[in-house]
């Protein structure tokens, strides 16, 4: 579980790639809800957030932002190697509108090489 969440290196398929960022978005609800989650529904960004609701939520909170943050970019460029390319292909969702469509459809749609690639061999074995 610590090598799928926390390290940039291997590959992963399309199903963990949508699997983790499920749970990130459920665990960012739970601690949300915990939390009293008005302050946040009526912000939306993490500054402001931190801001509304100060103190120890704000500190929850921006720890829970950096682990979400942390988790998202070691999935992003597993599945980046999954489609035999560089993890740098993540700066991709710097580019406004384009970027994050561009990413979304490379991780989250398109098939991953078959066979071992560069990166390692396919998380998929067959038979």
């Amino acid at each position: 579980m610590t090598n799928l969440l926390f390290s940039f290196q291997g590959r992963i398929n399309r199903a963990k790639f949508w699997l983790v960022h499920l749970g990130i978005f459920v665990v960012e609800a739970i601690v949300l809800s915990l939390m009293g989650g008005t302050a946040a529904i009526i912000s939306g960004d993490y500054e402001q957030v931190i801001i509304v609701s100060g103190g120890a939520t704000g500190v929850v909170w921006t720890i829970v932002g950096v682990l979400a943050f942390w988790i998202s970019l070691a999935v992003g460029v597993k599945r980046w190697h999954d489609r035999n390319k560089t993890g740098w292909w993540m700066l991709i969702i710097l580019l406004p509108v384009i970027g994050g469509l561009w990413y979304l459809i490379e991780c989250g749609f398109l098939k991953g090489t078959t066979g071992a690639n560069t990166y390692g061999p396919a998380p998929l074995m067959a038979g």
